[in-house]
């Protein structure tokens, strides 16, 4: 979904390569985003962590039909359909299993800090994948990051221990790396917005053995229950995904990426206004020096190929 370009300015008119930030949608998609960290938490006082996403992405797969329905954009091709299961259930399915399973244990912000990893990740599943090189400064900013993830770890319950919380953090992390990566090349043919409601709808489909379990604790459950499931539902999976795709749409993958180191940011912030959870020093510290070792690697790790015309980089 494209925006229009801002009309020029009659003192000052701005390069079309750099228009304008949407700053209301990016502030939406990194808002919706970070709220799911504490409310996930809550819900999970209602729901079982596998059935609470089996809810939450039938929901939101029933908005993503509607609107399939509505604006009819292409449908997958029969050779693309592999791609979009593995997006489905490795984005969706597997990711929010793992997600949830870990938030039972780690906090709201410490959760955030380790999904931050995800970035660092895609770069070494690129490298040991795809071939593509790192510099020194890269493997640096990767060893960085690996111990803020540890200082972080090793203050949940469990530690970094597998099985623990924070290890399903990190799986979700991981997992959320290969999305990203697989998914590119349907983004390049689809869309941002007609690729993110397949997946949803393919990740819907794959969580619906636990979707009866989820109807009947919903069953019991106050109306704070139901109004958390709706807000996962509508605001991270569709609105904060819809708003992000206008604002990789307006300014480019590069230039946008950058917001995403607000979202650590903006969860530690809504988890103390929502559940009052205050960040422990160790997890600020932790945090800051994950952050560090990811900006350090998308910034001076990569090894540029000796091409004539230099590509936009992606996230």
């Amino acid at each position: 979904m494209d925006a229009q370009p801002a009309p020029a300015s009659s003192v000052h008119s701005l390069p079309a390569s750099h228009p304008p930030v949407p700053v209301f949608a990016a502030a939406l998609a990194i808002l919706s985003w970070a709220s799911a960290y504490p409310v996930v938490r809550l819900a999970l006082q209602v729901l079982p962590p596998i059935p609470l996403a089996a809810a939450r992405y039938a929901l939101a797969a029933v908005i993503a039909l509607v609107w399939v329905g509505w604006t009819r954009p292409r449908l997958p091709r029969v050779q693309d359909l592999p791609r979009f299961v593995v997006c489905g259930a490795v984005g969706i399915s597997l990711y929010n299993i793992l997600f949830n399973l870990g938030e039972q244990t780690v906090s709201a912000g410490a959760a955030s800090l380790l999904i931050s990893f995800s970035p660092l990740i895609a770069a070494l599943l690129a490298v040991g994948v795809m071939g593509e090189r790192l510099s020194v400064w890269g493997w640096v900013g990767s060893l960085v990051s690996f111990c803020g993830v540890v200082v972080v770890a090793q203050g949940q319950p469990g530690g970094l221990t597998f099985g623990s919380g924070a290890a399903d953090v990190l799986g979700a992390a991981f997992s959320a790396a290969v999305y990203n990566a697989v998914q590119k090349k349907l983004v390049a043919v689809y869309g941002a917005l007609a690729t993110t409601a397949y997946v949803l709808i393919i990740g819907a489909v794959l969580l619906t053995p636990w979707l009866p379990q989820a109807v009947q604790s919903l069953q019991t459950a106050p109306v704070t229950g139901w109004i958390l499931v709706v807000q996962l539902a509508v605001f991270p999976a569709i609105l904060g995904y819809g708003a992000w795709a206008h604002v990789v749409g307006r300014i480019g993958v590069a230039r946008s990426s950058g917001f995403i180191y607000l979202l650590s940011p903006a969860t530690l912030l809504l988890a103390f206004l929502i559940t009052a959870e205050v960040p422990s020093l160790r997890m600020l510290v932790g945090g800051a020096i994950i952050l560090a070792g990811v900006g350090l690697m998308n910034t001076l790790g990569r090894v540029r190929p000796p091409a004539v015309q230099q590509k936009t980089p992606e996230v």
